[in-house]
């Protein structure tokens, strides 16, 4: 059978805004998804819609994968590596998708355990927001052995719009999400200090964001950052001020391993820091973008 058509049985552990939206995705295509959660009530709604339940992290882990879509190393290493955990349930041969934004050591440790356990594993960490991932159009970077990676097309073809392939070492992927998320920071960061400057000459913000997509920057950052600036979403965060602290965080890690130098990372880090110091650290971080602003003493937009 086809890659694109082979169905899958597969464990899905996260159901965040962003890891919600993928096991739906999963289900819709046809996969035999089961799902697990710390809060019963964010899987409810996919065992409706077909999933099974996972009562524990074990249960998650009985058929040929199991993905990982978390917040950070800590919620990683805990599902991993505690007892009845992914590395003592998954059966030799299955494979370990880890989808969430780790840092680089975190992602070698996991590559080294799972071979140890005759288990196969691929990071896989993604491009898009919450929506994004509800349409199957996320962008995937999958690093691992080529056959691995093979193995798990048939999900990422229900996950994503496109999957680069970033190498054989999984944790490459790993360094590419943080070194793009790192630029996605940048880009919010500039955006804010550049409508400041044109809001406080009286010209027109929108007006200059859609100068700016149609003609220099005509990328689908610079203008879903640069709506989110001049007119913030309500509902929840697409992803959070905490959640870019910490990919900064691991970013500036990972340069210091590398002796790469990297003073633009730092003084972003700080202004996610400053967010988080008064309260901000559960909103959108598209909020990095409301500071310059705030400084000249302009109103947030509203």
């Amino acid at each position: 059978m086809a890659a694109e058509t082979r169905r899958m049985k597969v464990g899905f552990i996260g159901l965040g805004r962003m890891g919600a939206g993928m096991a739906a995705r999963l289900i819709e295509r046809g996969h035999d998804v089961t799902v697990h959660n710390r809060s019963l009530s964010k899987a409810r709604e996919l065992i409706e819609r077909g999933a099974h339940d996972a009562g524990r992290i074990a249960d998650a882990c009985r058929g040929e994968a199991v993905v990982t879509m978390l917040a950070d190393d800590a919620a990683v290493e805990d599902v991993v590596f505690r007892e009845a955990g992914v590395l003592q349930s998954l059966p030799r041969e299955a494979i370990h998708v880890s989808m969430s934004t780790i840092g680089i050591a975190l992602a070698d440790r996991l590559a080294a355990e799972h071979g140890r356990a005759g288990q196969r594993f691929v990071s896989a960490p993604v491009f898009g927001r919450p929506e994004v991932a509800a349409q199957g159009k996320l962008s995937i970077l999958a690093a691992g052995p080529g056959a691995t990676i093979d193995a798990c097309m048939p999900l990422f073809d229900a996950l994503g719009r496109q999957t680069l392939r970033v190498g054989e070492k999984p944790s490459g992927a790993n360094l590419i999400k943080l070194a793009g998320n790192f630029l996605i920071a940048s880009v919010i960061e500039a955006l804010g200090e550049a409508l400041a400057l044109v809001g406080q000459a009286g010209l027109e913000r929108r007006a200059f964001v859609e100068l700016l997509t149609a003609t220099l920057f005509s990328c689908p950052a610079y203008a879903t950052y640069g709506a989110l600036i001049i007119q913030p979403a309500s509902g929840p965060a697409g992803f959070t001020v905490a959640l870019g602290e910490k990919d900064l965080r691991l970013a500036l890690r990972a340069a210091e391993t590398l002796h790469v130098p990297m003073p633009l990372a730092g003084l972003i880090h700080d202004r996610f820091l400053r967010l988080i110091a008064n309260g901000g650290e559960a909103l959108d971080w598209s909020a990095l973008g409301h500071l310059p602003g705030e400084d000249a003493g302009q109103a947030r937009a509203v």
